[in-house]
Protein backbone atom coordinates (compact mmCIF):
# COMPACT_ATOMS: atom_id res chain seq x y z
CA UNK A 1 0.00 0.00 0.00
CA UNK A 2 1.20 3.52 -0.62
CA UNK A 3 0.58 6.69 1.25
CA UNK A 4 1.13 10.38 0.45
CA UNK A 5 1.75 12.79 3.33
CA UNK A 6 1.36 15.61 2.65
CA UNK A 7 3.45 18.28 5.04
CA UNK A 8 5.24 20.90 4.75
CA UNK A 9 6.81 20.88 7.91
CA UNK A 10 10.21 18.29 7.44
CA UNK A 11 10.19 17.10 10.97
CA UNK A 12 6.62 16.15 11.36
CA UNK A 13 6.92 14.60 7.94
CA UNK A 14 9.56 12.47 9.19
CA UNK A 15 7.88 11.15 12.10
CA UNK A 16 4.41 10.89 9.66
CA UNK A 17 6.98 8.48 7.07
CA UNK A 18 8.10 6.22 10.39
CA UNK A 19 4.84 5.93 11.48
CA UNK A 20 2.94 4.88 8.55
CA UNK A 21 6.17 2.75 7.33
CA UNK A 22 6.03 0.61 10.51
CA UNK A 23 2.13 0.24 9.46
CA UNK A 24 3.13 -1.42 5.91
CA UNK A 25 2.70 1.76 3.93
CA UNK A 26 5.44 2.97 1.15
CA UNK A 27 5.26 6.12 2.17
CA UNK A 28 5.78 9.36 -0.22
CA UNK A 29 5.90 13.13 1.09
CA UNK A 30 4.52 16.19 -0.88
CA UNK A 31 4.87 19.89 0.72
CA UNK A 32 1.67 20.96 -0.31
CA UNK A 33 -1.32 20.29 -2.39
CA UNK A 34 0.11 21.54 -5.39
CA UNK A 35 2.92 19.25 -5.33
CA UNK A 36 -0.12 16.49 -4.40
CA UNK A 37 -1.45 16.61 -7.51
CA UNK A 38 1.50 16.48 -9.22
CA UNK A 39 2.31 12.99 -7.82
CA UNK A 40 -1.19 11.94 -8.38
CA UNK A 41 -0.02 11.64 -12.28
CA UNK A 42 2.81 9.52 -11.46
CA UNK A 43 1.13 6.63 -8.77
CA UNK A 44 -1.72 5.21 -6.80
CA UNK A 45 -2.09 6.05 -3.41
CA UNK A 46 -4.18 3.94 -0.84
CA UNK A 47 -4.02 6.87 1.97
CA UNK A 48 -3.70 10.75 1.87
CA UNK A 49 -2.33 11.98 5.23
CA UNK A 50 -2.31 15.69 4.54
CA UNK A 51 -1.87 19.04 6.92
CA UNK A 52 -4.41 21.35 6.86
CA UNK A 53 -1.97 24.17 6.53
CA UNK A 54 0.51 24.42 4.03
CA UNK A 55 1.87 27.16 1.18
CA UNK A 56 0.60 27.03 -1.89
CA UNK A 57 -2.65 24.98 -1.75
CA UNK A 58 -3.73 23.76 1.67
CA UNK A 59 -4.88 20.73 2.41
CA UNK A 60 -8.43 21.44 2.27
CA UNK A 61 -8.27 22.97 -0.90
CA UNK A 62 -6.36 18.95 -1.78
CA UNK A 63 -9.54 17.94 -0.19
CA UNK A 64 -12.17 19.67 -2.65
CA UNK A 65 -9.84 19.04 -5.97
CA UNK A 66 -10.01 15.31 -5.26
CA UNK A 67 -14.11 15.47 -4.82
CA UNK A 68 -14.29 17.12 -7.62
CA UNK A 69 -11.57 15.24 -10.11
CA UNK A 70 -11.07 11.95 -8.30
CA UNK A 71 -14.04 11.59 -5.42
CA UNK A 72 -13.12 7.62 -5.68
CA UNK A 73 -9.95 9.28 -3.56
CA UNK A 74 -11.43 11.99 -1.49
CA UNK A 75 -12.49 9.45 1.23
CA UNK A 76 -8.92 8.42 1.73
CA UNK A 77 -7.67 11.95 3.50
CA UNK A 78 -6.94 12.19 6.87
CA UNK A 79 -6.08 15.44 7.85
CA UNK A 80 -3.29 16.65 10.87
CA UNK A 81 -3.43 20.69 12.02
CA UNK A 82 -2.29 22.88 14.55
CA UNK A 83 -5.34 25.23 13.79
CA UNK A 84 -8.34 24.13 15.23
CA UNK A 85 -9.74 26.91 16.26
CA UNK A 86 -9.32 29.13 12.97
CA UNK A 87 -13.02 29.87 11.32
CA UNK A 88 -12.46 28.23 7.91
CA UNK A 89 -11.24 24.90 9.78
CA UNK A 90 -14.62 24.76 11.56
CA UNK A 91 -16.60 25.13 8.51
CA UNK A 92 -15.16 22.49 6.76
CA UNK A 93 -14.98 20.24 9.66
CA UNK A 94 -18.81 20.64 10.07
CA UNK A 95 -19.41 20.52 6.25
CA UNK A 96 -17.56 17.42 6.14
CA UNK A 97 -17.94 15.63 9.21
CA UNK A 98 -17.06 12.29 8.50
CA UNK A 99 -13.19 13.17 7.60
CA UNK A 100 -10.83 11.84 10.24
CA UNK A 101 -8.78 14.65 11.37
CA UNK A 102 -6.04 14.67 14.44
CA UNK A 103 -4.79 17.79 16.05
CA UNK A 104 -1.28 18.71 15.92
CA UNK A 105 0.99 17.75 18.27
CA UNK A 106 0.09 14.03 18.16
CA UNK A 107 1.80 10.85 18.95
CA UNK A 108 2.94 7.49 16.75
CA UNK A 109 0.31 5.78 18.53
CA UNK A 110 -2.37 8.39 18.14
CA UNK A 111 -1.51 8.62 14.40
CA UNK A 112 -1.71 5.17 14.04
CA UNK A 113 -4.76 4.69 15.73
CA UNK A 114 -6.79 7.27 13.28
CA UNK A 115 -4.63 5.55 10.41
CA UNK A 116 -5.82 2.15 11.43
CA UNK A 117 -9.76 3.52 11.70
CA UNK A 118 -9.36 5.42 8.51
CA UNK A 119 -8.04 2.70 6.38
CA UNK A 120 -10.83 0.38 8.12
CA UNK A 121 -13.95 2.90 6.21
CA UNK A 122 -11.53 2.64 3.24
CA UNK A 123 -13.15 0.52 -0.04
CA UNK A 124 -10.12 -0.34 -1.62
CA UNK A 125 -10.42 -2.34 -5.56
CA UNK A 126 -9.73 -5.68 -5.13
CA UNK A 127 -6.56 -6.41 -7.25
Amino acid sequence: MKALVIEDEPVIARVCDRVLSTEGFEVEIAANGMAAIDMLGRGKYHLFLSDIRTPEMNGIEFYWYLKEKHPELANRVVFTTGDVLSDDVKVFVVKEPDVPLIPKPFTPDELRVVVRKAMERIVLPVL
